[in-house]
């Protein structure tokens, strides 16, 4: 058990550690490039802590288990959502920016719709992978042509953070190694519970319920919490859409492109609308009252108990032997 106890300790400074190298090679990656740090959230940030569940999906349907990759990417949107926003929102609020209302969050909005409307009729095929894959590019491509321009207009002060940075080699590499690290700390840190749960008798379904799900959140997690102590709130943002962008179009699209599947009718009918709630849940909680456009603390508990109500379910579900 004492190899298991080291792993979490080291996991867990690791994982701490890493955040702080990732943010920070983030922020300085973003202002060399003459970008925000909303777009390498979205983008860099956005699709390092989602390539887990890519391969994941991928693997799923190698092996002719689609519905994991369904429930591998519905389940990271609903984690990125209630628990990873909610825990970043009740350690620190996050100021919402007024050009993310028009321009992130019904990007958002829409392939999520468009997620759901390819599932809605419970199978997947070529044609709904190549319109997620084909989604996901133009929306890449019109989110750092849009943020480029608007660093455009601030030249002169972007040459000026560059000038106080470290240099671009520095920057690439610290965000490289944060992310590798992040993803490796997580793994051990998982690992580590994971055996001591097992010594102590815990059940296989409570562990994947808490430790499992907990830890494939851990990535995201650790990069929002480091970014809004830093100062860097739209970081955490954009991982969240980012990575939930990934997630509803390459996690899903993906391994729409390598084979037709069906989908399990409990994601069409109970997962599937969770997702989508916490997304419009998100957007009201965000921009409303207008006078103060922000996730409070308060609001961080509403999107936390959310996603709480969410595992109790299915906890539930799983112990009654009902959907």
């Amino acid at each position: 058990m004492w190899p298991a106890f080291g792993s979490i300790l080291v996991g867990l400074a690791l994982l701490v550690w890493s955040a702080d190298r990732f943010v920070e090679g983030a922020t300085s990656f973003a202002r060399h490039l003459g970008v925000s740090t909303m777009i390498i959230g979205i983008t860099v940030v956005g699709f390092g802590t989602s390539a887990p569940e890519i391969l994941v999906s991928v693997i799923a349907v190698l092996e002719d288990t689609p519905d994991l990759a369904i429930g591998n990417a519905l389940g990271s949107n609903i984690a990125n959502i209630g628990l990873i926003l909610g825990v970043t929102a009740l350690i620190t609020p996050l100021p919402i920016a007024k050009i993310t209302f028009k321009r992130e969050y019904p990007l958002l909005i829409f392939a999520t719709g468009v997620m759901s409307w390819c599932l809605y009729d419970g199978e997947l095929d070529t044609v709904d992978g190549y319109l997620l894959l084909t989604l996901l590019g133009l929306m890449l491509w019109y989110l750092v042509r849009s943020h480029q321009l608007e660093a455009n207009t601030n030249l002169d002060e972007n040459k000026l953070d560059r000038g106080q940075d470290t240099s671009f080699l520095a920057s690439a590499g610290w965000l490289v190694l944060g992310l590798i690290l992040l993803v490796g700390s997580s793994k051990l840190l998982v690992w580590g519970a994971t055996e001591v749960a097992h010594s102590f008798g815990i059940s296989e379904l409570i562990i994947g319920l808490t430790i499992v799900a907990l830890g494939t959140s851990l990535p995201e997690l650790a990069a929002s919490i480091a970014s809004v102590r830093k100062g860097e709130p739209d970081l955490a943002i954009g991982n969240v859409i980012g990575s939930n962008l990934f997630n509803s179009l390459a996690v899903i699209g993906i391994p729409a492109m390598i084979t037709r599947f069906n989908i399990d009718s409990l994601a069409v009918t109970r997962d599937l609308p969770v997702v989508i709630v916490l997304t419009f849940l998100l957007y009201g909680l965000s921009r409303f009252p207008a006078a103060s456009r922000s996730l409070s603390r308060l609001k961080g508990l509403w999107l936390l108990s959310a996603f709480v109500i969410y595992q109790l379910y299915l906890y539930y579900g799983v112990m009654t032997g009902t959907p």
